[in-house]
């Protein structure tokens, strides 16, 4: 067995990445939705409510708004629970997996809703509270694929890098990690997904994003503006799978 086959941490090189029609169907619905959204919206005889919150300077804040606070969340996601996910894969650490695990259940079994409001009373509003909120909910996923992922490797891989002179950090790194990334991949882009949608909540703690195109939408019966808000919540909840897609593949070990 060689080295290469045994570290595995050679990636894909990007003029070999096989973007195929298969990765186009994704980005393509998306462009095909949001224009007959603003097909839609453009036939409207918008009020002055609905114009106030349905112009291209609300709607481009409000998108950076979601988007910061998504992608902070998983950040804080991938540095939380790849290295708690690693710890709780030894078998030595079985009572630190059980808490471990314990502790990740409970930011989903915790309504979010709930979780805001807690954070509310221990942290005021804003977009730290909706960060933890956030956090909180979507550290699940990564956690256990990533916990499956190092546990999934062929125990006779990591016994024939240790022969070939590895320490256990360089085993960790170059074997077991290399080789779980699909799986842990995988679980990060289910945690993206649920993050989009409970940063809508983020507007009860007044951290923005679309939530506020949706609440204001049904606090003043404004049906176009909730739909608006519903809309590009999903666009973008697809769309970020789609890189996490792209990113898997890409970044996949070659041989798998």
């Amino acid at each position: 067995m060689t080295a290469e086959t045994l570290t595995a941490t050679r990636v894909r090189p990007l003029d070999h990445f096989p973007l195929g029609p298969r990765h186009l169907i994704t980005p393509a619905a998306v462009c095909v939705a949001l224009l007959a959204l603003y097909a839609w919206v453009s036939t409207l005889e918008l009020d002055s409510i609905e114009q106030r919150s349905l112009n291209s300077s609300v709607l481009l804040a409000k998108t950076v708004e979601h988007l910061e606070m998504t992608l902070a969340a998983t950040a804080l996601v991938v540095v939380i629970a790849i290295p708690l996910g690693v710890l709780a894969s030894r078998a030595r650490n079985r009572v630190a997996a059980t808490v471990i695990l314990t502790l990740g259940n409970l930011g989903q079994a915790v309504p979010s809703i709930g979780l805001l409001v807690l954070c509310t009373f221990i942290m005021g509003v804003g977009f730290r509270t909706a960060l933890v909120g956030l956090v909180a909910y979507a550290v699940l996923p990564v956690l256990r694929n990533t916990m499956v992922g190092v546990q999934q490797v062929d125990p006779a891989l990591i016994e024939a890098a240790r022969g070939m002179g590895m320490t256990r950090g360089q085993v960790l790194r170059r074997v077991e990690l290399k080789l779980a990334v699909p799986t842990i991949l995988a679980g990060l882009r289910t945690a993206l997904v649920l993050t989009v949608g409970v940063a809508t909540l983020g507007a009860f703690v007044a951290a923005g994003g679309y939530g506020e195109l949706i609440i204001n939408g049904l606090k003043l019966n404004r049906v176009p503006v909730t739909v608006v808000g519903g809309v590009l919540t999903a666009c973008i909840a697809f769309l970020l799978d789609w890189l996490g897609g792209l990113a898997e593949d890409l970044l996949k070990p070659r041989g798998m």
